[in-house]
């Protein structure tokens, strides 16, 4: 189904906007199609604060009013433990959010962003979308994450290059604890490594230890680099490491 096709079959729908490459252009085809559309972000203590704020950034580009809800994901006992199935729980946890407030505000369908290389068996949060019957046009319409950074840029979205990003507690070892200091120092040593000019990283940590994996293009300068990034990493951490092989 084209992404027109299905805007124009559900004219109130609410979008789980996280301000990334593929939730953006989902947002600007379905405005551009005149749809009522309505986005809905999240907020919990596993999303930094630069991700709302870029949320927030590009509705406004956009000309749309961003609903903001709130979480307090650290109550959730199961979630807080990390187990497996951790992403599988969240991710139901916020969906569940978001229909709930979305219907209230008369919207018949929710979508997200999820596109045509996003695969079951590498995200587990996806079995969430299906149980909750979230639609996912861009992966119906076969749009793949290249396709839709070259129509975001055509479109002229600053969305379009933005690495893609996933929550923090995606760098914390399973089975350990997901706490407020944890998930704060690891913001705090990424916001760091960001404002050194570093980007799409992650900080992988089992609490105590960290290892940097920088993406294969900026791995050359980490490499030259060492002694800063240690000295950033070593302010939140026992041990530290950089991976050699990079993302």
């Amino acid at each position: 189904m084209e992404l027109e096709e299905f805007f124009a079959k559900n004219k109130k729908t609410a979008i789980a906007y996280s301000g990334g490459t593929d939730s953006s252009y989902l947002l600007y085809v379905a405005r551009k199609c005149g749809a009522d559309v309505q986005p809905y972000f999240v907020k919990t203590a596993f999303q930094p604060a630069f991700e709302l704020e870029s949320a927030e950034e590009i509705a406004k580009l956009l000309k749309m009013s961003l609903t903001v809800l709130e979480a307090d994901i650290l109550a959730d006992k199961e979630i807080v433990s990390n187990p497996e199935n951790r992403c599988y729980l969240c991710k139901r946890n916020m969906l569940a959010l978001i229909l709930n407030a979305s219907l209230k505000d008369g919207c018949t369908v929710l979508a997200d962003g999820t596109n045509a290389d996003d695969r079951f068996d590498e995200r587990p949060g996806m079995r969430a979308l299906w149980e909750l019957g979230i639609h996912s046009p861009l992966c119906e319409a076969g749009l793949t994450k290249e396709r839709i950074r070259c129509l975001s840029k055509k479109a002229g979205l600053p969305t379009w290059n933005i690495s893609s990003y996933s929550c923090l507690a995606t760098r914390v070892k399973t089975g350990v604890k997901l706490t407020a200091a944890l998930l704060e120092k690891l913001e705090a040593a990424e916001n760091e490594l960001r404002s050194a000019g570093y980007a799409d990283f992650r900080i992988r940590t089992d609490e105590s230890s960290a290892r940097l994996i920088v993406s294969k293009t900026q791995l050359e300068r980490a490499m030259s680099e060492e002694t800063l990034l240690y000295s950033i990493l070593e302010k939140y951490f026992d041990t530290v490491s950089i991976d050699s092989e990079g993302r």
